[in-house]
């Protein structure tokens, strides 16, 4: 297995940057690559924007065209969600139309589609305005070294979100009966977002060492 994410990327950058040829070089026949773009697509004020029904559309067609060439499945998932709620106690809907545009590529190329912006939904919901806070990067000063002032990030996950998140993958790979399932352990429990592991039985230190960095809450 090989991640060749890289924070801050969108569909467009990582091909400028010619991460997608480096990818390439190993990519090989039977592979899987999975794609997960839309975070930093949709930034307007950035050189890296596309909108969501041409130029995200067509970039995702092209990594799928480009790893079928290689003999390689190719999954999408759409953009896990932040956690932004409305009055109402609901989540807003900050990733516009690029989840839906990713869905109708998927469905135009018949190609597997984990949809992690609703499965996130349900987990974020399901946890609440207040715990939800416990599964992203929110942390009050000095909680970790030479961190002066209070973490409070609604983009990025900690161990327990990145976990359940995780696990909606797995699910994912379930769903569309991907080859790939085979190697899942036997006992794997189903795994239902909106019923997320209990925080309160949760137990998974985070890492030991740590740069803190300004970070872009949207």
């Amino acid at each position: 297995m090989a991640n060749h994410a890289e924070s801050g990327e969108s569909l467009k950058s990582f091909l400028g940057e010619k991460r997608l040829e480096k990818l390439l070089t190993t990519l090989k026949q039977g592979d899987y690559l999975f794609i997960q773009f839309g975070h930093n697509d949709q930034k307007p004020e950035s050189s890296s924007y596309v909108k969501p029904f041409i130029g995200y559309k067509d970039y995702l067609k092209l990594f799928l065209k480009t790893a079928r060439e290689r003999g390689a499945t190719p999954v999408l998932i759409t953009p896990m969600k932040r956690r932004k709620f409305d009055a109402q106690g609901n989540l807003v809907n900050t990733h516009g139309d690029y989840p839906a545009a990713m869905r109708q590529v998927a469905e135009e190329e018949n190609v597997a589609l984990i949809d992690l912006n609703e499965m996130s939904k349900l987990l974020i919901e399901a946890l609440g305005v207040e715990d939800s806070k416990k599964a992203f990067v929110h942390y009050p000063a000095n909680r970790f070294p030479n961190q002066e002032k209070a973490l409070e990030d609604d983009t990025h996950f900690n161990n327990y979100g990145a976990y359940q998140l995780a696990k909606c993958i797995v699910e994912g790979i379930k769903a569309n009966k991907l080859p790939i399932r085979t190697y899942l352990i036997d006992d794997l429990r189903h795994y239902d977002p909106a019923h997320p592991d209990p925080l309160d039985t949760w137990n998974l230190p985070v890492s030991s060492f740590l740069i803190t960095a300004p970070v872009d809450p949207e």
